[in-house]
């Protein structure tokens, strides 16, 4: 979930015909949720090096309850000619 709101946020500021590719996760699970509860994953762009590694920080909630954080890290890709 932290994974893929950060693919979004990185796809949603692209030049067309480029993508993003994750390589790295390192998350904390700090809290637990009854099954069906209902989540929000945030991913924050905390760093942007060389136009191409993208460093996110990542969280989920449940409500106020923090359930999960960490940081994620993204490489920009562009089609071969």
């Amino acid at each position: 979930m932290m994974e893929a709101t950060a693919a979004v946020l990185a796809y949603e500021n692209l030049p067309e015909g480029q993508a993003t590719v994750g390589f790295e996760v390192c998350i904390k699970h700090v809290g637990g949720v009854a099954e069906g509860a209902t989540c929000t994953s945030r991913a924050t762009l905390k760093e942007v090096v060389d136009d191409r590694k993208l460093f996110f920080d990542v969280e989920v909630k449940e409500g106020d309850r923090t359930i999960g954080v960490g940081t994620h890290q993204r490489r920009v890709i562009k089609p071969s000619s």
